[in-house]
């Protein structure tokens, strides 16, 4: 079985209580499944879970090399330098990426954030779509910090061939 959850913002990718935040348990009431990688609490959008180990191991090898997608909202108007260094990879302080897939894009057709973004009314955002091939801790997080536009806002649109499509925040849809 393979399951497609528009993760909101604010909640841990574990079933297991927490003492602060809401966790996948209180969207999702089907037995033995588990999240394919991870996204952070202040995350949002696709998270793949599964019963199939096999499939689980697929998604979440960093060694897979399963593109992942993620529109993301930066501090400022981000440039073409910027854009090129993201492409090329980036020598963090943990690790070196490898290259991306990176293009400025139009704000997304999305949901409102339940938890809105702070607004500042001298400085500009601009969005971005970045496939990495890998999903290190917080990377893509990083990787603009590290061109000089922190991220505001983060969504994943995509995991190898599943997609968000049009799931509402806390829905899910089951396709296999």
């Amino acid at each position: 079985m393979i399951v497609l959850f528009n993760k909101p913002f604010g909640v841990v990718c574990q079933f297991s209580k927490h003492e602060i935040h809401p966790t996948l348990k209180d969207y999702l009431n089907i037995p033995n499944i588990y999240p394919a990688g991870r996204l952070d609490t202040d995350s949002e959008g696709l998270l793949v879970l599964t019963d199939n180990g096999k499939i689980q191991h697929e998604i979440s090898s960093p060694n897979s090399h399963k593109y992942k997608g993620y529109w993301v909202q930066v501090e400022g108007d981000i440039d073409n330098e910027a854009i090129q260094k993201l492409q090329n990879g980036l020598n963090l302080k943990d690790f070196t990426t490898l290259p991306a897939r990176v293009e400025k894009i139009n704000e997304p057709e999305i949901w409102e954030r339940s938890t809105p973004i702070r607004f500042r009314k001298n400085i500009p955002t601009s969005w971005v779509k970045i496939q990495i091939r890998e999903g290190k801790n917080r990377q893509v997080r990083k990787m603009t910090a590290a061109v000089g536009f922190p991220t505001l806002r983060l969504i994943r649109y995509h995991v190898d061939d599943y997609y968000l499509n049009k799931l509402r925040p806390g829905d899910y849809q089951i396709i296999k």
